[in-house]
């Protein structure tokens, strides 16, 4: 095409402008719908494998877990102040992933038991847990019940997930800033005074 500016050949320059910003603008839109197409069918494989994903994230975890976790209660009696005595610990360590905006109404092993918070956990043993907490004027219980890594995502959402990993990186951070202040202590310790 003569691309020389005359009166006579300007119309057709600007039809052929148009028709070039027009197709590579439908070829920005047919990208767009390849790639947002792409997008949908990687996020569908990853949502269909994501339950797999947690539960080996778990089974990585449970050695951890050993270490840093924490006993929680599993049961105690309340003084007429609301504080707890004669408490009760479930015996192995958890590490606390997320807290139920909208706890259920009542505990499955004793209906006419109110629930009062709610949280997911996971265990020393690398799976995944709810507990529920009721309490009366006299006593503070709970129930824990397995979740199956599908359960927790679908109950806790991805929020669950997200703390898993950075209570681990917030771990690996702690342990590194102990190990620095050892190899400190260490140093003075061998220095000669």
């Amino acid at each position: 095409m003569d691309f020389s500016l005359t009166r006579e050949t300007v119309p057709a320059l600007v039809k052929y402008m148009e028709d070039v910003i027009l197709n590579g603008y439908n070829r920005l839109i047919d990208l767009i719908q390849t790639t947002d197409a792409r997008i949908d069918q990687n996020s569908e494989e990853i949502r269909a494998q994501e339950a797999e994903l947690v539960a080996r994230m778990g089974a990585l975890t449970a050695s951890v877990i050993k270490t840093m976790g924490i006993t929680i209660l599993e049961k105690g009696k309340k003084d007429n102040k609301g504080d707890i005595y004669d408490a009760k610990h479930y015996s192995s360590k958890v590490f606390v992933l997320g807290k139920s905006a909208d706890p259920a109404p009542y505990r499955p092993d004793n209906m006419s038991r109110q629930v009062i918070d709610q949280f997911c956990l996971i265990s020393e043993d690398g799976k995944f847990y709810e507990v529920m907490y009721s309490a009366d004027d006299l006593i503070v219980d709970s129930y824990m019940g397995e979740l199956t890594p599908r359960q927790l995502i679908d109950l806790y959402g991805y929020d669950a997930v997200f703390m898993l990993y950075k209570g681990m990186k917030q771990y690996l951070e702690g342990q590194e800033s102990l190990l620095s202040a050892l190899e400190v202590t260490l140093q003075f310790l061998v220095k000669p005074v």
